[in-house]
Order: structure tokens, then sequence, then C-alpha cells
């Protein structure tokens, strides 16, 4: 194959307790087409997320350029040149797995280029540009993830979320960068906080796939929320007026955006949204997809 259309959704990280675990895909997508190239490289960006153009790199240090040379490496697949076509609708640097879709396509594009579908060395490849296979798996394979490692693999399980989970995103025009977000955490927590958090991540499960009803508690979060807060207090003080009025929020991924887990896409009248755009993204189901080639 010598040219291929792939489309990645956006995720949602954590969902409150299940920190570097939990994720879950949603139905915003960047869509890359592919093409190989005698030579060179040429990399055009129609939008970058409600980012603007110019921060988006068009050179080898591209991340979708970058994860498709390391698949395509793994791959045993030669790319003499590369013209890159990137529609970008995931917001950037907002807690929605932008750079995981981004390494996802990537990944995908070079899986495809050499005729295969992606695998669990796919997942690794992808988690390893992040450290951590959350975003990605939810990316990847669609649905309810949980993932994890040992011994330096990455591994991940892909679930069937409640069919009446209507997510809600708030998300807010300033950015915020997962290397901050994760400098303010501490080294080590309380061990009754690490306690709560992992009965709530094992509670968050049921509630996402079986049992809505218990969503709100299950998204209470002691591990990383508030000590994350000082980076984005705008969007820690959302969370805490959504949870008192009895919405099961939590801080997207790394944050800055909110996500409110509903059961009927409404925020609450009366918790203040200023400064915010509020948007009911569905579930993606169906993950990657190599749309044509």
């Amino acid at each position: 194959m010598t040219s291929v259309r792939v489309s990645a959704p956006a995720s949602t990280a954590n969902l409150g307790p299940g920190f570097d675990t939990l994720g879950l895909a949603l139905g915003l997508r960047d869509v890359v087409e592919v093409r190989v190239a005698a030579s060179g490289l040429e990399v055009e960006v129609l939008d970058a997320g409600a980012g603007g153009v110019a921060d988006v790199p068009t050179d080898e240090t591209h991340l979708v350029v970058r994860a498709l040379r390391c698949a395509c490496e793994h791959l045993g697949v030669s790319l003499p040149g590369l013209r890159l076509r990137c529609s970008n609708a995931i917001p950037h640097a907002r807690g929605l797995g932008s750079s995981a879709a981004a390494v996802v396509t990537g990944v995908t594009a070079g899986y495809a280029l050499a005729g295969k579908a992606v695998d669990a060395g796919a997942l690794q490849l992808a988690a390893e540009f992040e450290g951590h296979a959350d975003n990605a798996a939810a990316s990847m394979f669609g649905g309810l993830v949980i993932a994890w490692s040992e011994s330096g693999r990455f591994h991940a399980a892909r679930l069937d979320p409640h069919p009446g989970l209507r997510p809600v995103l708030a998300v807010p025009a300033v950015r915020s960068a997962t290397t901050v977000a994760r400098g303010l955490l501490p080294a080590r927590v309380p061990h009754a906080d690490a306690a709560f958090s992992a009965g709530r991540a094992a509670l968050a499960v049921h509630a996402l796939t079986r049992d809505p009803s218990f969503l709100l508690a299950a998204t209470a979060d002691r591990l990383h929320q508030n000590y994350r807060a000082p980076a984005y207090p705008a969007s820690a003080k959302l969370v805490d007026d959504l949870r008192e009025a009895g919405v099961a929020a939590a801080i997207s991924g790394a944050g800055p955006s909110v996500l409110a887990l509903t059961l009927d896409g409404i925020i609450p009248a009366g918790v203040d949204v200023e400064g915010f755009e509020v948007t009911e993204l569905p579930v993606d189901l169906d993950g990657v997809g190599v749309l044509c080639g």
C-alpha cells in the first residue's frame, strides 16, 4: 500500500481515580492522509485542534511523522518520502488525548502501509511515546479501556461502556501542559488516599459498564486532582461545583478540560460554566480506523 487515510478519536483519561489506568474514547476525530513519495517530506496541517496552525511543526518533529516512522522501522517498511495531510479536530493541550490520537494515527498508518492490522505491538509502540497506555489504548480500541504495564510492556483490556453514558466536556480557552501537571504530583501519597482511590477505581469500572448510579461515588479521587488544582483553578472549581450539584465530574486527563459523566447530556442550570465551551461528545466505540488506501 502506498497511501492510506486514518482516523482516530479523542479520549479522556483517569475518569477520576483511575490515574494512568482508565480511558474512554470520545466521538471527536483527527484524520491523517499519508502518501508514500519518491523523496522528501511534506506536512500540510489544515487545522490544529483549535490551537493555531503555527503551533504545529511540519518537519520530522511532527508527532504523526515520528510515530509513523517508528512503526515502519518496527515493521521493516521503507519510506523514501512522505506526504501528510492532517485534519485535526481534537483541541490541543486540553486533556483530550490529542497527542495520543496523533501517535495512534501514525502507528496505524505504518501498519496499514505494511498491510497489517493493529495489534499488541502497535499499542506498545504508541504507549511508549507517553509512558502510559490509557489514552493511546482508548484511541486505538475505542470504548472503555483498563491499561497497565508490566516489565516494560504495555497492555490494555477493552470493555463496552454502559449505553446510557452521555459524556459532556467543558473545554476552557487556556491550555495545560502534561509535563507541568505531572510535575505537581508528590513522590508519595498517604496510604489511606491510595486505598481510597483503588476502591473508587474498581467501582468506576462497574459504574461505567453496568450501573451508572454509582458514577458520582466512583469518580471521586484523592490521588492526583487536588495536587494539580493550582495548574487550573477554574477547572478545579468547576469539578467541585458539578459534584456538589450531583454530577459525576473529574478533570479530563491532565486537564484543563472538565469531564461530566451524565445520563442526560445536561449540565445543571445553577452551575457556572462561563469561560468554558460545553459540548456533549458521544462515546466512540470503534477506535482507530483505516478509512481508505
